[in-house]
């Protein structure tokens, strides 16, 4: 019999460092959305991991990222939510300006959006100085299906398109660069971020834990969830083609899709952060953050066609609902083990053979911290 990871890489600190440091801060996650920077001049401020990075649409709508420190000394260039809204700090300027400019709040040293210094007030080269030579510090950015993924390593980061090859042939024909948020919703769930992986990664448990959900897709319970084609796709019940209570939808499938893809249901997971998880209708994706060893804060985005939003009478809730309840039902048993975990007596725990994905999560882990927990 199969056995899962050592207990104790998920619940000792001391191995959640390690994953930050070399999975986390090494590897491509994903942390927004592209229409969440929507036009020239959008930002938005990212903490990832404890750095504080600035994610920026330039005035030809490419995106950047860099670090969120001015070069001169150190100083934030655009302030985080936190202290924006803060009662007993005062109002800095700085930050985007106009679209055009980053301007540092200490010395007003201005950069443009693609990161190069253009102004630093009073410097000059008979000084030495040339501001052609400085620039952010930059951080990795790549987007797939309107995804924005970014790599705090750039320099040393691994390649975005093999990470990306799968899956990106496997839903070429979803429109996913082209759908919008519907809805979202923001959990905060109490268990490691590798509990989620693995348990998002079988269906062994569904049987016992959705039952809602395996009245729309028997087969999930069938034989434990045993032997699913999750590349072609698993059948719905007869007459059903999306994940609502009902099955059905008023919403139109995507144009473009096979009659397969209308009628089954797929799912991935991109480690080390994103589930996705595809209706013929609509998509729900699982953006993970892991917050320390025993906390993750998962956003969870519904996509669907702009031609389905823009209509008056457009309502996502039968998707929505349907998914706030085989969430919370997700959650709930990955808190479960977390909480159980942490007996005394349980070292290891054990796979069954219907749980062979999850032999992706060990290898995935153990090639990147392993080396540093060898004696």
């Amino acid at each position: 019999m199969e056995q899962t990871l050592p207990s104790s890489w998920y619940l000792e600190q001391s191995i959640f460092e390690l994953e930050r440091e070399h999975i986390f801060s090494k590897e491509w996650v994903c942390v927004a959305r592209e229409e969440e920077l929507a036009v020239a001049g959008d930002h938005k401020v990212l903490d990832v991991y404890g750095e504080s990075i600035l994610l920026v649409r330039n005035q030809e709508n490419l995106l950047h990222a860099f670090y969120n420190v001015c070069r001169h000394r150190g100083a934030s260039l655009c302030p985080v939510a936190e202290q924006e809204n803060s009662n007993d700090r005062l109002p800095l300027r700085g930050g985007v300006i106009n679209g055009e400019m980053i301007t540092c709040p200490y010395h007003a040293w201005g950069y443009d959006l693609d990161g190069q210094l253009k102004q630093a007030p009073h410097m000059t080269e008979e000084m030495g100085f040339r501001v052609k030579d400085i620039q952010l510090y930059k951080v990795g950015c790549k987007t797939w299906g309107g995804f924005i993924f970014i790599n705090l390593c750039h320099e040393t980061a691994p390649s975005f398109e093999e990470m990306i090859t799968t899956s990106a042939e496997q839903f070429k024909r979803y429109p996913l660069s082209e759908l919008r948020i519907g809805a979202t919703i923001r959990y905060e769930v109490n268990a490691n971020w590798k509990v989620l992986c693995e348990n998002y990664n079988e269906c062994y448990h569904c049987g016992p834990v959705h039952p809602e959900l395996c009245q729309i897709v028997p087969v999930f319970k069938q034989a434990g969830g045993a032997e699913l084609d999750w590349e072609k796709g698993i059948p719905h019940r007869e007459g059903a083609w999306t994940f609502t209570k009902t099955g059905t939808t008023k919403r139109r499938s995507f144009p473009g899709l096979s009659e397969s893809e209308i009628n089954h249901h797929k799912g991935d997971l991109i480690y080390p952060n994103v589930f996705l998880s595809l209706s013929s209708d609509h998509i729900a994706v699982f953006i993970l953050k892991a917050q320390s060893v025993d906390r993750t804060t998962i956003d969870c985005h519904f996509l669907f066609e702009t031609f389905e939003i823009d209509k008056p009478d457009f309502d996502p809730a039968d998707a929505v609902d349907f998914w706030h309840l085989v969430n919370r039902q997700d959650w709930s048993i990955c808190e479960r083990v977390q909480q159980g975990m942490q007996a005394r007596v349980h070292k290891q725990g054990m796979f069954s053979p219907m749980e062979d994905w999850n032999l992706d999560i060990r290898r995935y882990v153990k090639d990147r911290i392993g080396k540093y927990l060898e004696d």
